[in-house]
């Protein structure tokens, strides 16, 4: 299984040559390894950037792909890559197509401790715990509300969807695409009003110029996993994604080198 990668979309618009040296020349030097070594099974950490902007929703794999942003560009780039490595050497893959990954652990041990933090539930979280107002990069999109649109799939639900493809491809199923997502939209207000039910408190927020590279909508149909790895998110409510998020941040206020005993 191969999660690195750089993965944030305004830098990879900003820095698209770092994007490409690592996420596609860093794959290449993992996939040689695995062919030196005879390995044969690979499920990859894609991503639903590979769509751009969406022609039609829920985003089905079938979908095109046209990527807005250098960082989709590069796991397109690696998804292209697979097959022909298939027909040469016979590793077959497992693309999962990743939506917005959220929440943490909810036995506590495991969240979200990035320096500086980009995604949207722990940013907004620190904006209620007193730090800095959320920047809401857009408020000006075709949508019912203005914010972008997102599909927030529970990290425990994609680790769980790992495993089930690790164990297809272990069981000799065929090399495919899957999306992982739960199909429900949520707007950055809705994530926002989120966080204030939970918190109890209200999210500082101000709106800012829109992120070069953000698709305005994108939301999955993930049937196909459903049916093909018989996969079923079990936490589907934003409330209940962002609660994990929330009671994480509460025992680690400053991350893994903050926890509360």
């Amino acid at each position: 299984m191969h999660f690195a990668a750089l993965l944030s979309v305004g830098e990879s618009v900003r820095e698209p040559v770092r994007y490409y040296r690592t996420n596609v020349e860093g794959t290449l030097s993992v996939l040689d390894a695995m062919v030196s070594e005879s390995v044969t099974r690979f499920v990859f950490s894609s991503s639903a950037a590979v769509y751009g902007d969406p022609v039609q929703t829920p985003i089905a794999e079938h979908h095109p792909t046209r990527p807005i942003n250098a960082y989709g560009e590069t796991k397109l780039a690696l998804e292209r890559a697979l097959p022909h490595l298939e027909r040469a050497v016979g590793l077959r893959s497992i693309r999962l197509r990743y939506f917005n990954a959220a929440g943490a652990d909810p036995d506590g041990e495991l969240g979200e401790d990035h320096h500086p933090e980009i995604h949207l539930i722990p940013r907004a979280i620190e904006a209620v715990s007193g730090g800095p107002p959320l920047d809401v990069f857009g408020d000006d999109y075709p949508t019912s509300d203005g914010t972008c649109i997102r599909d927030f799939i529970h990290v425990t639900d994609l680790a769980q969807a790992h495993v089930l493809a690790l164990k297809a491809l272990e069981s000799g199923a065929p090399s495919t695409t899957l999306n992982l997502g739960t199909g429900r939209p949520s707007s950055v207000a809705d994530v926002l009003a989120s966080v204030e039910r939970v918190s109890g408190r209200p999210v500082p927020a101000r709106a800012v110029p829109r992120r070069p590279g953000d698709p305005a909508v994108l939301f999955a149909a993930s049937d196909k996993a459903r049916r093909e790895l018989g996969w079923r998110p079990h936490y589907e409510e934003l409330d209940v994604i962002v609660g994990t998020a929330w009671r994480w941040h509460q025992t680690h206020p400053h991350g893994f080198a903050g926890a509360r005993t």
